[in-house]
């Protein structure tokens, strides 16, 4: 995919239909509740019907897709476990034995994962192979990647939402497996937002001080050596990114173009989804949160794109591990709209709300 190919496509994709949102609204003041009382449940049921075009809707078949890929980065000891677990968790994800997996399989989660660049040699023909190569390069010494790998990834992101539209898929969830990303990442969230490593790194799946410490100093040094364009996100992922976060930048892009809702998880998955925003503004409004994550750049990009996270849990472990919360809430607000009883189908009087609708929204 080139240039030109890649933002050809990103230009049809079209933003939610607001007859129907508006029609999701109008239902709504017929249900037998008071007004708003239902909250953010209700507006996902609005940004649903959005989505697909259909006032009712249901959630069939729930999708988390993990894109797996190693970091160069990681050998300056930014993450406190060696990038052999990628490998490692990422076959585990198959037998549904990680701390995400085990949480999908308890909703009825179908979990795909998928190696677009793990450096490990593994035996596992449950993990779609779709590598771009054998990990990323320093960001300490060089781009990550090149512009043309940065697309491809990009590019296998928006397949993979294809392929989950063409069978059958609800709802996806995006999520990453990647010894070193929190750091590849956060070096994205300042390239774009133009803001201090030292101000927003955090420890990601739990470091030293001293280690903290030369994580930043190694963001910091890396954006001075490849001084990535704020305005370009395909030359801030290939600079300073990873093929994770290209590839889920292109899952985003993907279930926005399908018409798919997709939730993005936590930190990785927010920066990746903030990044689809940059390259498309639409996008976003196919984009449900999770839960808030314990990383301190999590916020900065959730203001950006206007969001709030549904849920605080103190959750910070990634790969998708707050999208089966996000589905059950999707799944809920899709019963509210099937199986609530309206007003007149209860035989209530509703007049008595009338003050209250016209104060509007508590």
């Amino acid at each position: 995919m080139t240039d030109s190919e890649f933002y050809g496509f990103v230009k049809d994709i079209k933003p939610l239909y607001k007859d129907c949102c508006k029609a999701a609204f109008e239902y709504q003041k017929k249900l037998a509740m008071p007004p708003d009382s239902l909250g953010k449940i209700q507006k996902a049921a609005i940004q649903l019907a959005g989505i697909t075009g259909c006032l009712k809707n249901k959630i069939e078949k729930k999708r988390i897709i993990v894109l797996c890929s190693d970091n160069g980065v990681a050998l300056h000891g930014v993450a406190s476990a060696p990038q052999s677990v990628t490998a490692s968790q990422a076959v585990n994800m198959t037998k549904y034995k990680t701390g995400m997996a085990c949480i999908a399989k308890s909703f009825g989660c179908e979990v795909q994962v998928v190696d677009v660049g793990i450096l490990e040699e593994y035996e596992c023909d449950r993990i779609l192979n779709r590598k771009i190569r054998h990990g990323t390069n320093d960001i300490l010494t060089g781009s990550a990647m090149t512009r043309d790998e940065c697309l491809k990834a990009i590019e296998t992101g928006i397949e993979l939402a294809a392929l989950a539209k063409k069978e059958n898929v609800s709802i996806v969830g995006v999520g990453e497996m990647g010894i070193g990303n929190t750091t590849t990442s956060t070096a994205v969230l300042c390239a774009l937002k133009n803001i201090s490593p030292e101000y927003v790194t955090g420890k990601g799946g739990g470091i030293t001080e001293e280690s903290l410490k030369r994580k930043k100093q190694i963001i910091t040094e890396s954006l001075i050596l490849n001084k990535p364009d704020q305005e370009d996100v395909i030359e801030v992922i290939s600079k300073v990114g990873g093929f994770d976060i290209a590839a889920m930048c292109g899952v985003f892009l993907g279930c926005a173009f399908y018409r798919l809702p997709v939730v993005i998880d936590g930190y990785i998955s927010i920066v990746a989804a903030l990044c689809a925003k940059r390259i498309c503004a639409e996008s976003a409004q196919f984009f449900f949160p999770s839960h808030k994550s314990k990383e301190k750049g999590y916020m900065i990009a959730a203001e950006e794109l206007e969001i709030e996270p549904y849920l605080n849990l103190d959750m910070r472990l990634g790969e998708g591990s707050g999208c089966p919360f996000t589905f059950a809430i999707v799944e809920a607000a899709c019963s509210m709209m099937n199986n609530m009883a309206t007003f007149d189908e209860t035989g209530i009087n509703d007049s008595y709300l009338d003050d209250i609708r016209k104060q509007g929204a508590f």
